[in-house]
């Protein structure tokens, strides 16, 4: 299974459609906040996919969860933009949050960094930003041989 992250398009719908394109094979898109409503604009597009999505520090407004949990695949994954772990100071407590919840993968955006990391049996993925030139967004594999995490430059 293939699971397209994106973060922080703020308002860039047309590299966040540039992603789903390229991304045609990936079953479920992670929106990680701060681009609620370029996500819901494009949502109706692609129907195949299944769409989940937090709120980031500028969604203003917005009543989606700040992070959520889901199990793909029979691996858990903890996903948040990251502002609430205060990830732009370090990894320390997204880490542990994503342990304390027994995730195998944590995803997170905020710092517009892309980030994939391995550490004690917990993957991390930051895709970086979808926003303006030079773009990123991160995808995540989960095969029957293990997981692959990826960032790709658009």
């Amino acid at each position: 299974m293939r699971i397209l992250v994106v973060s922080d398009t703020h308002g860039d719908a047309g590299n966040l459609r540039k992603a789903l394109l390229m991304q045609r094979k990936a079953e479920v898109v992670i929106h990680l906040g701060d681009g609620a409503e370029e996500m819901d604009a494009l949502r109706g597009s692609f129907p195949d996919k299944m769409f989940l999505q937090v709120r980031g520090n500028c969604d203003w407004g917005s009543q989606l969860p700040l992070a959520d949990e889901i199990t793909l695949e029979g691996k858990k994954i903890y996903y948040t933009h990251g502002h609430i772990h205060r990830v732009k100071y370090g990894y320390y407590e997204i880490m542990m949050a994503a342990r304390e919840k027994k995730a195998d993968i944590v995803l997170f955006g905020h710092t517009h960094i892309p980030l994939q990391e391995y550490e004690g049996g917990l993957y991390m993925l930051n895709p970086g930003s979808l926003s303006g030139y030079n773009a990123t967004y991160g995808y995540v594999d989960i095969t029957p041989a293990g997981i692959v995490t990826n960032i790709v430059h658009i």
